[in-house]
């Protein structure tokens, strides 16, 4: 079984229609101010796509000003509904989210979710990476997957927010070997940060998590990385779960949402904007720098991608018995 959260044509099309944007309509300012909520604390992939989007933007012109509030927790379920609940029917609103944000809504059981929001644009896409200590016996994947395969409960494994991505790809892995997903030995940690504190102190036998989160740590030799999630190799050197003999693919999108109450044209507003600020080199540039993969996808499109997302994450997370 696999997840796959990128829809190829509809994101070329995207691609696409963002060429159209000239360098005359870069120097428009769209927004004289946006307000960024990032539902997660600073430092993390959310924050730093936020981040980006405000270097691109205001380097641009496209926007004035931001003003940003973090407020993390729960995958962004503590924060999700301060932002529902105190910016509806504002047009000069956007929350980061993505493929995490879906999870926790699962697990969580929350009354607020990602489906209060509106969909705007889907920006970027990265691969997770499995690690180990540098000092661990599991020297390439296939040593940890026999390990998974012989005793799952026996091998911890650390990763983001418990429903999260990084959650999901264990039980898939899990699947993949013939075992129950719910014999995985999860530790779910707040963020990227305690994540690596917890993998090289040992806590955690592995860890699940978006390159760029272990990316300094793997080039400081402090980190193995075994394999990669994506479809293909993102490094020459690394293999695939797939190649690697497990038919799992999964990436960890994110994007950024509309308050929910605007109307259509003020969607429209923010959908052009971004679509402004991909088309910019200067995005591009960031893209190349951050390694995340290009994922820009508005509209219909993106609707339809993450409904997709929703159902194919709630049959896992039954499977790993977080979702009923």
């Amino acid at each position: 079984m696999s997840i796959r959260r990128r829809n190829v044509l509809a994101a070329a099309a995207g691609v696409s229609a963002a060429g159209l944007v000239g360098r005359g309509a870069s120097a428009q300012q769209r927004f004289a101010s946006i307000y960024m909520f990032v539902p997660a604390g600073p430092g993390g992939g959310w924050d730093g796509l936020g981040r980006a989007i405000e270097q691109v933007a205001r380097g641009a012109g496209l926007v004035g000003n931001f003003q940003f509030e973090n407020v993390g927790g729960a995958g962004g379920m503590v924060g999700l509904p301060r932002f529902v609940a105190q910016r509806r029917g504002r047009a000069d609103s956007l929350c980061v989210g993505g493929s995490v944000m879906v999870g926790a809504g699962i697990t969580n059981r929350s009354p607020v979710t990602i489906k209060e929001l509106v969909p705007v644009a889907r920006m970027t896409e990265e691969v997770g990476v499995v690690v180990v200590p540098a000092q661990s016996d599991f020297k390439d994947i296939g040593a940890l997957l026999e390990a998974l395969r012989t005793n799952p409960g026996a091998v911890a494994v650390g990763g983001g927010s418990a429903g999260g991505t990084d959650h999901i790809t264990l039980g898939l892995i899990l699947k993949a070997l013939g075992r129950n997903p719910r014999e995985a030995s999860y530790v779910a940690f707040a963020g990227g940060g305690p994540a690596q504190a917890a993998i090289l102190g040992g806590q955690v036998k592995a860890g699940i998590s978006g390159y760029s989160e272990f990316a300094e740590q793997i080039k400081g030799g402090r980190m193995r990385a075994l394999a990669t999630t994506g479809e293909r190799r993102s490094d020459p050197a690394l293999p695939t779960l797939k190649e690697s003999g497990v038919d799992v693919v999964t990436s960890n999108w994110r994007g950024v949402f509309g308050a929910p109450g605007i109307n259509a044209s003020q969607r429209q507003a923010l959908i052009d904007l971004m679509t402004a600020v991909h088309g910019q080199p200067a995005w591009r540039e960031l893209l190349t720098t951050r390694g995340w993969d290009d994922a820009f996808l508005t509209g219909q499109a993106f609707e339809q991608a993450l409904a997709r997302d929703i159902t194919e994450s709630e049959a896992v997370l039954r499977d790993l018995g977080l979702a009923s």
